[in-house]
């Protein structure tokens, strides 16, 4: 049977994807491409101006 994932470890996978999202988001920023994203019910694409700079706490490297 499947045993439950430990609190500890969930928050580390969650804390690991968000991590992992953030950087995939900064990087189109940098290189100046777009990215689509769910918002207020329908798919809207930002340019790369559009995207707000990641938060100084993630690492810029890859």
């Amino acid at each position: 049977m499947n045993k439950p994932i430990p609190e500890k470890l969930s928050s580390q996978i969650d804390a690991g994807v968000k991590l992992a999202i953030a950087k995939a988001i900064e990087r189109h920023r940098r290189l100046g491409e777009s990215i689509s994203i769910w918002q207020d019910g329908q798919v809207v694409t930002l340019t790369a101006d559009q995207i707000p700079p990641v938060d100084s706490t993630v690492s810029h490297s890859e």
